[in-house]
């Protein structure tokens, strides 16, 4: 039995929508397989480095309440808290209160910070904050920021510096 012409151009065309084809999933494939190696390949945050940041940027801000403490000719002091830091000046009172403008505000350790200890250079026990005085030179203190097994030091100078070295 023969069929028209135009009776296999209908079988054909029911026959072409009823699917894909193995070009169109190919192409899906390959977009699929191109999304998925750019998020695994995605470069991930190292804890040195997150670690190493977080150190410069609390070597920066101490700097930065020392000259700060020195122009207003008033103690500042930066002490550690749970999970952050803050910085605090002291009242004609002679209690301290927490700092609230953008550069001293309290801070949030970043992902990276897991432990912090705070000693006077050359050994001693732990202290509670370090107190930037009105004068240009002040106690040598050591920071310690710890990240799992990597540890990064802040180091104060006793003249106003603060520099990030390895332990």
């Amino acid at each position: 039995m023969r069929t028209s012409a135009r009776g296999n151009r209908r079988v054909g065309a029911a026959r072409r929508s009823a699917g894909f084809t193995l070009l169109e999933m190919l192409v899906v494939l390959v977009i699929v397989g191109l999304l998925v190696a750019v998020v695994t390949l995605a470069p991930s945050r190292n804890r040195r480095t997150d670690l190493a940041e977080e150190a410069q940027r609390l070597a920066s801000l101490l700097e930065s309440a020392g000259d700060e403490a020195q122009v207003r000719s008033m103690a500042i002091a930066w002490q550690p808290v749970g999970g952050g830091y803050r910085f605090v000046q002291r009242t004609e009172s002679g209690a301290w209160s927490p700092m609230t403008d953008d550069l001293f505000r309290a801070r949030r350790w970043g992902a990276a910070v897991t432990g912090v200890s705070v000693r006077y250079t050359g050994g001693g026990e732990a202290i509670q904050r370090i107190v930037l005085g009105d004068e240009s030179i002040d106690v040598p203190v050591t920071i310690t920021l710890s990240s799992g097994s990597t540890r990064l030091l802040v180091v104060g100078t006793g003249i106003g510096n603060f520099v990030v070295q390895q332990p």
